[in-house]
């Protein structure tokens, strides 16, 4: 795995990895791990040697890495050194940037629901539109404004197949064909995050087999990054819309997003969009 770009001069680096390894084996008993008392000790927690063992390590190359000296190491090693001293994920994403090198990606649940905290969020968010997907572009949890705005309804569980299978998504969205290029091209860098899920083959080629625009964009194989875009609604009740969709990772569901669409300055759309919720008698909401 390459370096990784550490915000931090080498010299500070190796003083924080220093310090962060002694902490960290400090608050660690051989009783943790399994290990015999060994009598009085002058300081809490593991000896050097401890951990060399647990983790596999010579003793010498520990205490090397522990003073910050500049050695060659690896993730297997970090891995090791990580389960020795009881590291939790966080810890270990911590260890290895202090190490120089890029920590792993999490490793992604498949679907969850949304938590009662993002659950709120998205009610709070009203009257804009927000939703929250999985890895695989399933909806987890969609607000009323998104049904009201976007058009989705109970058959509507996954956002790229409501792209391009939905039709009243498709009338209501003003650059439909410009933007659905991007959203194919995103779905097949999502993909290429988990290449051992078979998942996105299978939605792929579902929505191929009924959208011979999807089946078109597919075949070119473009990828794209999909963090934001700008996105005008013809509404056939509240008149022209138009958002700023943010996309935010959920850092507690890898591979999850929230999606939040604002409205754009200088636009009447949260007027329109304040109108239409009242007279669908849905709840406008006002952060206080």
């Amino acid at each position: 795995m390459a370096g990784a770009q550490s915000p931090l001069p080498r010299d500070r680096r190796r003083a924080e990895l220093r310090e962060f390894l002694r902490s960290r084996r400090a608050r660690v008993s051989p009783a943790d791990v399994g290990m015999p008392d060994g009598g009085r000790r002058r300081t809490p927690g593991l000896r050097r040697e401890e951990v060399a063992v647990l983790a596999g390590v010579g003793v010498s190359w520990y205490t090397w890495l522990e003073q910050g000296r500049d050695i060659k190491v690896s993730e297997e090693v970090l891995d090791a050194i990580a389960r020795a001293l009881l590291l939790d994920a966080a810890e270990r994403a911590h260890l290895y940037l202090l190490a120089g090198l890029n920590p792993p990606p999490a490793s992604a649940a498949a679907s969850v629901p949304a938590s009662p905290e993002v659950q709120r969020l998205l009610e709070s968010w009203l009257p804009r539109p927000g939703y929250v997907r999985d890895r695989h572009w399933n909806f987890t949890a969609v607000n009323d404004a998104a049904r009201a705005v976007f058009g989705y309804g109970e058959s509507d569980h996954n956002c790229l197949v409501s792209s391009f299978a939905n039709a009243r998504y498709r009338v209501l969205h003003r650059h439909w064909a410009e933007t659905a290029p991007d959203v194919a091209a995103a779905f097949r860098a999502d993909a290429a995050r988990y290449p051992g899920d078979r998942e996105f083959d299978r939605i792929a080629a579902d929505l191929a087999a009924v959208s011979p625009e999807f089946a078109e964009l597919w075949a070119r194989h473009d990828v794209a990054e999909h963090t934001g875009a700008v996105k005008a609604v013809d509404h056939p009740e509240a008149g022209t819309l138009i958002f700023d969709a943010t996309l935010l990772p959920l850092p507690e569901h890898p591979g999850h997003h929230l999606i939040l669409h604002n409205p754009r300055p200088g636009t009447d759309t949260l007027q329109r969009l304040e109108k239409l919720m009242r007279e669908r008698g849905l709840v406008v909401a006002h952060p206080g």
